[in-house]
Parts: C-alpha cells; sequence; structure tokens
C-alpha cells in the first residue's frame, strides 16, 4: 500500500520559509525535493510550486497555493509528544512565534496550522485505569490557555497534590 502524506497548503508566497522552519525544529529532518511552477503560471513563473520534506522521517509535501481562500483551521492538527520540560518549551516557544496561543496545550504557527505540544507523560496519565486521576489531570489541562503545559503542574494534578 502507498504511504499517506500530509500535504500543507502555504499561502503568500512563503514555502521555502515554512519547509526551512519546520525542518530546523525537528530532528531528522531534511528538504527531499522541489518542483517550481512553468514559465507559464503568470504571476507564480520560477516559484517554488511544491516542496518535499521529511519531519522526523516522516514525509510531507507543501504546496505554494497562493489563493488564500484556503486557510488551515484547528480541524487538523498536528500533536508533538515530547518527553522533557525543555522539549515541551522550545518547539512551543518556536511553533507559537508569529502565531497565537490557544488552549490545551494547543497553538497556531504563524502558517496557520494547529499544534498540540503535549509531554508524552500525559498520555500515560490519560491511559491511567484510576478514574479519579484520569479526572484530576483532565481538570487540570483543559485551565491551561494561551501557555505550553507545564510536565510538573500535571503530575500535581494527577497525584492529587494541586
Amino acid at each position: 500500500m502507498e504511504q499517506i502524506t500530509p500535504t500543507l497548503w502555504i499561502n503568500d508566497g512563503k514555502i521555502e520559509e515554512a519547509a526551512d522552519f519546520y525542518c530546523s525544529l525537528f530532528e531528522n529532518s531534511r528538504i527531499t525535493g522541489s518542483n517550481d511552477y512553468g514559465p507559464d503560471a503568470g504571476d507564480y513563473a520560477g516559484q517554488k510550486m511544491v516542496i518535499r520534506l521529511e519531519l522526523q522521517g516522516k514525509p510531507y509535501v507543501l504546496i505554494n497555493g497562493g489563493d488564500t481562500s484556503f486557510t488551515a483551521n484547528e480541524s487538523v492538527s498536528f500533536a508533538v509528544g515530547c518527553d522533557s520540560q525543555e522539549e515541551i518549551d522550545r518547539l512551543w516557544d518556536a511553533l507559537v512565534e508569529g502565531g497565537e496561543p490557544s488552549a490545551c496545550g494547543w497553538l497556531k504557527d504563524r502558517f496557520g496550522f494547529s499544534w498540540q505540544v503535549t509531554p508524552t507523560a500525559l498520555y500515560k496519565m490519560m491511559d491511567d485505569s484510576d478514574p479519579e486521576k484520569v479526572q484530576r489531570v483532565t481538570a487540570a489541562f483543559m485551565q491551561v490557555y494561551g501557555r505550553a503545559f507545564d510536565i510538573a503542574e500535571l503530575e500535581a494534578a494527577f497525584d492529587g497534590r494541586s
């Protein structure tokens, strides 16, 4: 079976900026190829039409769409599980710069795409067999707005220390 590849529509001719930005954030990431618009593409002639890249070894395609009537929204997001507070803070700060923070560890980046920068510890807490612990940590993460998750804060809620 063929691999499924997310394709992101980048507006305003910022396709190369977006490719470089995303590749700079994640290990094992690189641009794998590109194609330019041909001479008959009007204002787009000579610009990058498509950039293919890998983020953490997974394929993505960026399209220089230009048509601003197509915009990203929260119905699709990228979840990034982070093992440390330092990783959460680094990614959150980089992704939210020029973008917009939101609720529950979500943010929109400067290209309009939604991200969930989430501690992997939260996944484990949410899978716990004790419903009271799960309820406490859920209530805690639902209160996070406009900032990155704090692992210690979530653990305290989970353990009933907050």
